[in-house]
């Protein structure tokens, strides 16, 4: 299962997370279907380049479903042909935790540092059990990693990571994320951990992977037609 709005407000106040989803083999299943495995949005939501096949993942950095996902979606992002257009959208739910590690996300990009330290926030958090809600804890980890702490709050303070931080809010809305990890679509599509493994007797959160492959096709058929 993916964590939800409401998994977060039971769990904030204990004693952690719980644990990510099994990862056992997945059996061979038939072509996604739409209202099972994915929903078409009523409203698309704005999509990215154009020319490209837009595809998010909205995730929170301390979702351990989003911290085990990771190398999977990675490894996926890699192989995309050049027709895809992937990116990270981290999600907001209420100000804390979630403003500071949003605006954490885009000072990294600004500063041309979140290839390097993307996974290593996941890392500080889920291994290292380091706590990262404050801009003091956010600068301690910039140190640490080898950015100059000032630097990285002016990033972090700048007009232009509070306004992406503001577009990824409303991306989310969009898209009515109500859960992490989650993928998107050519802003048509939304799937999640759950929808993907619809009718499945076990699954993890890799199957969105394979609905998004399908749904990518979908769309690239549709614009040759």
């Amino acid at each position: 299962m993916p964590l939800t709005r409401r998994d977060f407000s039971h769990r904030l106040l204990g004693a952690g997370l719980a644990g990510a989803l099994a990862t056992p083999a997945i059996a061979a299943q038939s072509a996604p279907v739409e209202g099972v495995h994915y929903v078409r949005l009523a409203e698309p939501a704005p999509a990215g380049v154009p020319g490209k096949i837009e595809v998010i993942e909205f995730f929170w950095y301390e979702c351990p479903h989003c911290n085990a996902f990771e190398p999977a979606l990675d490894a996926w992002a890699k192989r995309q042909p050049e027709d895809v257009a992937f990116r990270r959208v981290p999600v907001w739910f209420r100000e804390e935790p979630f403003s500071a590690q949003q605006r954490l996300f885009y000072a990294l990009e600004a500063l041309g540092a979140l290839p390097t330290l993307h996974r290593k926030v996941f890392f500080a958090i889920h291994v290292e059990h380091t706590r990262l809600r404050t801009p003091e804890d956010l600068a301690a980890f910039a140190l640490k990693n080898g950015i100059d702490p000032l630097k990285f709050m002016a990033a972090y303070n700048a007009f232009g990571v509070q306004s992406k931080s503001l577009q990824a809010r409303q991306t989310a809305a969009a898209y009515k994320i109500d859960a992490v990890p989650a993928m998107g679509v050519q802003g048509r599509y939304y799937t999640n951990g759950t929808l993907a493994n619809a009718g499945a007797a076990a699954g993890s959160n890799e199957r969105m992977l394979d609905v998004v492959d399908a749904l990518v096709a979908k769309v690239r058929q549709g614009s040759r037609a």
